[in-house]
């Protein structure tokens, strides 16, 4: 098995994540909004899980063609049961036989789950035509790697040093890169390294998504990027 698959995780750790982000509307939302300029033509989206962020790929007119892939057996029988008009594999990076193909390559909270990020980035960017854009989400913060962290096998959190040390090895040059979700740090910090908890909780993910984060999000995107945050969000040209 290559080192660039995921790690194996049980299936109530997967609905855990799966739960917290269907309820997290504006979070979805407004990621889409920070990558919708640079999508278009043909997207090739890794790690898609059950589909929650296929599903607004797909309504974007500047996106042509969407390519899922995903390595769980379960979660692709639940994305393929979505009947979404895209291309499905199940596997990994390595199962994608184009090469110089996508303008996009589109990963949300995957890499944290490969071992070697490294390669994994290299065959990201393998994958992109000249000008291509890599768009990508992780967890930021070492310091707030915790118990849930492990448990939802996430080998690490990101540093801006660090991501954009091996983005740029990868060959492919940084066009922006921030810190995301500026609260939910606090919250991460709070809710699983101090108070050690091991789920999301759904009734406090819907009131933070409905009361709290777009007030943040909309300081951060439109007055000022936070810090430090929850995660870290990177747009990268081949």
């Amino acid at each position: 098995m290559s080192n660039t698959n995921f790690v194996n995780s049980n299936a109530a750790t997967e609905d855990f994540e799966f739960s917290a982000l269907e309820k997290a509307v504006n979070y979805r939302q407004s990621l889409m909004r920070e990558f919708e300029p640079f999508l278009k033509g043909q997207v090739l989206e890794v790690g898609s899980g059950i589909g929650q962020m296929t599903q607004l790929l797909l309504t974007k007119k500047s996106v042509e063609n969407v390519h899922c892939v995903e390595p769980e057996q379960l979660l692709f029988e639940r994305l393929k049961a979505k009947g979404f008009m895209a291309r499905l594999t199940c596997g990994t990076i390595l199962n994608v036989p184009e090469v110089n193909y996508y303008d996009v390559v589109f990963s949300v909270n995957v890499l944290e789950h490969i071992e070697e990020d490294r390669q994994e980035l290299k065959c990201y960017a393998d994958k992109l035509r000249e000008g291509g854009r890599l768009c990508l989400l992780v967890p930021a913060c070492p310091s707030i790697y915790s118990p849930i962290d492990k448990s939802f096998g996430h080998y690490r959190r990101y540093t801006k040093k660090n991501l954009t040390k091996i983005v740029c090895a990868a060959g492919l040059q940084i066009e922006h890169i921030h810190y995301y979700n500026s609260v939910g740090y606090v919250a991460w910090w709070l809710s699983f390294c101090v108070l050690k908890q091991m789920s999301f909780k759904a009734s406090s993910v819907f009131f933070y998504d409905r009361l709290i984060f777009p007030m943040v999000h909309a300081l951060e995107y439109y007055v000022l990027r936070p810090p430090l945050g929850q995660s870290l969000l990177v747009i990268a040209k081949k």
